[in-house]
């Protein structure tokens, strides 16, 4: 990989560092702050946060890929190649592309997600912003996230927010919100397992 080697170091030595964080000690954290660090030492923040977010929005819409990056059933190099693979289609930046298959050569790419919103919530909280991370039944449309936009702005007294989307299709109905360490849960799904524990606590 032209270019990467000398940096190598730099990425092993960032993604393995700790932190008092409790989002940094884990391993989504370190990695997200390892590209944290060498996005904004290149000021390639914009860039990188733009990509990582269609990475994102890949994931959600295909099953295939989410079970690439998940089953241990692919090998490392097999990983690889479907990330260069996927990384040339949508002509992802060097920076985001090499992150991306160190994560497979190292095995992480199972935490591919997590390391996503780890990273747009250094981002967030760089900028200032509120980060709310957002669990749906079907990907949003564009009207429903800039709803969700509007109301999650006022409920954080004004500051811009940035929303990080996940796909559950065990949801059978509405959101899963979650700003900071509050919890905002509108879906059916937990509405009738509420009702179910409620109707045996009167048996």
């Amino acid at each position: 990989m032209a270019g990467f080697p000398a940096k190598r170091g730099i990425w092993r030595e960032r993604a393995d560092v700790a932190n008092d964080d409790p989002i940094m000690a884990s391993v989504a954290g370190r990695y997200a702050s390892a590209l944290f660090d060498l996005a904004n030492d290149e000021r390639k923040l914009a860039e990188v946060e733009d990509e990582m977010g269609r990475v994102q929005r890949m994931l959600e819409t295909s099953p295939d890929l989410v079970r690439m990056v998940r089953s241990p059933v692919f090998s490392a190099e097999e990983q690889g190649k479907a990330i260069t693979a996927i990384a040339a289609k949508a002509s992802l930046a060097p920076l985001t592309s090499n992150f991306l298959k160190l994560l497979a050569r190292n095995r992480r790419l199972f935490a591919l997600g997590d390391i996503i919103a780890a990273f747009r919530g250094i981002v967030a909280r760089h900028r200032g912003e509120v980060t709310a991370d957002v669990t749906s039944a079907h990907p949003l449309t564009e009207a429903q996230m800039i709803a969700l936009t509007d109301t999650l702005t006022g409920t954080a007294g004004g500051k811009r927010v940035q929303i990080n989307t996940k796909v559950d299709p065990a949801l059978l109905g509405g959101l899963i919100v979650k700003m900071g360490s509050r919890m905002i849960d509108s879906s059916l799904k937990t509405k009738l397992n509420s009702l179910k524990m409620r109707m045996k606590e009167v048996r």
